[in-house]
């Protein structure tokens, strides 16, 4: 995607941490940041595209099942029958009953619905988690990426900046040979994952809003040889790393049995972990691990909601800013789809759990909660991405949200506390224009999706 140079004029702009006023922005012909002047004068303004709000830098969505989106709403009624149970293991039965209706053409559809919705939650790039390979009958396509596609159409239709991420999926379990029949559309190899990529990578050559990453769904899922396979075909491409890790305690207490080791424990044992690796969830940790995965550099994605959804756990949020850990944040199953709910969700767990108040602040730093947890959710976004997404400032990507003031839960609030009401103030604010490498994005409802919706479940 090429753009035009172009300036923009902002009232106040969140940069480094705090709010500057009177800012001038200017985008290079790349969608990066050329220029940011703050205290701009009259003259100095004159010519630019003047933004009616005050501007946010857009958030990296690092962890994204867009197929999900089909089941929200649909998985919150208890479990009947004799011996029957609510908990991950139930709803991932669950989910598996979309897994395995969903076509090409409805993932498009669901994936623009939801890319809009993230666009309008001020996300701006999303790092899709995508093992959904295969066939309705487990075969595979005639084209490996033909389920990847659909969801790069649908960013492109869209406007999201996508870090796609075809993820290798195994076998069921530490001992078991290979997938149970309702997994038969995740099956993969370390050698179908590079030609979903590669096929990919030669689809979007000169759209700088796309790239790829991989993804190892969970050490119970993949062997231990096909990991490293798949991690050195990584690192060969410099491309970043995902997996999920250590979200609920029966992983944990598997992945004891079947190695002697807890699962961030013998990954961090056996693999060359650095800055490219994203450990997804990490929500069942100790102290030691936590210190390991900030000395490798690398990063954990936390997504609150579906972790509260779920029943997972709460994230040690305390322990990791001890020992200065880089986390981004992900909306997973998309039950909520702006970043504002999942952090608010993040500190409000936390003070559950502590009894305490403004718990980020006083973990993290500075004096405010939203503050502390919008930058430290940045921070981690070049690492889930691979990309310049670091905020408003020279050199990253001009990707920005201008703040809709008239707003309920801005209504009255002084400029210099703008961040925390719309962290913690309900109802949500809105954005009144979403940005995407310096272009703006239209957060439409996508027409298919009600129809997509239909086939799946009826009316």
């Amino acid at each position: 995607m090429k753009s035009e140079a172009q300036q923009f004029f902002a009232p106040q702009a969140w940069m480094q941490g705090a709010w500057a006023y009177d800012v001038l922005l200017g985008v290079g012909a790349d969608g990066c940041w050329s220029e940011v002047q703050t205290h701009a004068t009259v003259q100095q303004q004159a010519g630019a595209t003047r933004l009616g709000g005050p501007v946010l830098p857009g958030v990296v969505n690092a962890h994204s099942h867009a197929f999900q989106r089909a089941i929200t709403g649909l998985t919150e009624r208890r479990s009947s029958g004799a011996g029957a149970s609510d908990d991950f293991w139930s709803w991932r039965d669950r989910m598996y009953s979309a897994a395995n209706r969903i076509t090409p053409d409805q993932l498009e559809a669901i994936a623009s619905q939801l890319y809009a919705e993230l666009l309008a939650g001020g996300y701006t790039q999303v790092c899709e988690f995508h093992y959904l390979h295969n066939g309705l009958d487990g075969a595979p396509y005639a084209n490996a990426a033909e389920m990847s596609l659909a969801l790069v159409r649908a960013a492109q239709r869209t406007g999201m900046g996508l870090t796609l991420l075809p993820t290798l999926y195994m076998r069921s379990g530490f001992t078991a040979n290979g997938l149970r029949e309702d997994q038969r559309r995740f099956v993969s190899t370390p050698e179908s994952i590079g030609r979903v990529i590669e096929a990919v990578q030669a689809q979007t050559q000169g759209d700088t809003r796309i790239n790829v990453g991989v993804a190892i769904h969970s050490l119970r899922a993949v062997s231990p040889q096909a990991l490293m396979e798949l991690a050195a075909y990584a690192k060969q491409g410099g491309l970043p790393v995902h997996i999920h890790i250590a979200e609920q305690t029966q992983e944990v207490d598997d992945c004891l049995a079947q190695t002697g080791q807890r699962p961030i424990e013998w990954l961090l044992n056996h693999v060359e972990v650095d800055a490219r690796w994203n450990l997804v969830h990490a929500t069942h940790t100790t102290p030691h691990e936590l210190a390991g995965v900030q000395a490798r550099g690398a990063s954990i994605v936390i997504c609150p909601a579906t972790e509260a959804n779920l029943g997972d756990g709460v994230f040690d949020l305390p322990g990791y800013a001890a020992v200065r850990g880089t986390w981004s944040i992900g909306s997973d199953s998309h039950v909520t789809r702006r970043w504002s709910e999942e952090l608010r969700l993040l500190e409000y767990s936390q003070r559950l759990t502590q009894r305490k108040r403004n718990v980020a602040a006083q973990t993290l730093g500075p004096l405010s909660s939203a503050a502390a947890l919008l930058d430290a959710a940045m921070a981690g976004g070049h690492n889930a991405t691979g990309l310049a997404l670091g905020g408003i400032a020279l050199g990253q990507r001009a990707d920005f949200c201008v703040l809709d003031t008239l707003a309920p839960s801005l209504l009255g609030v002084p400029a210099d506390h703008m961040l925390d009401a719309l962290v913690f103030s309900s109802p949500d604010a809105r954005f009144a224009a979403v940005y995407v490498a310096g272009q703006p994005v239209q957060m439409l409802s996508d027409p298919g999706f009600v129809t997509a919706m239909h086939a799946l479940w009826g009316r």
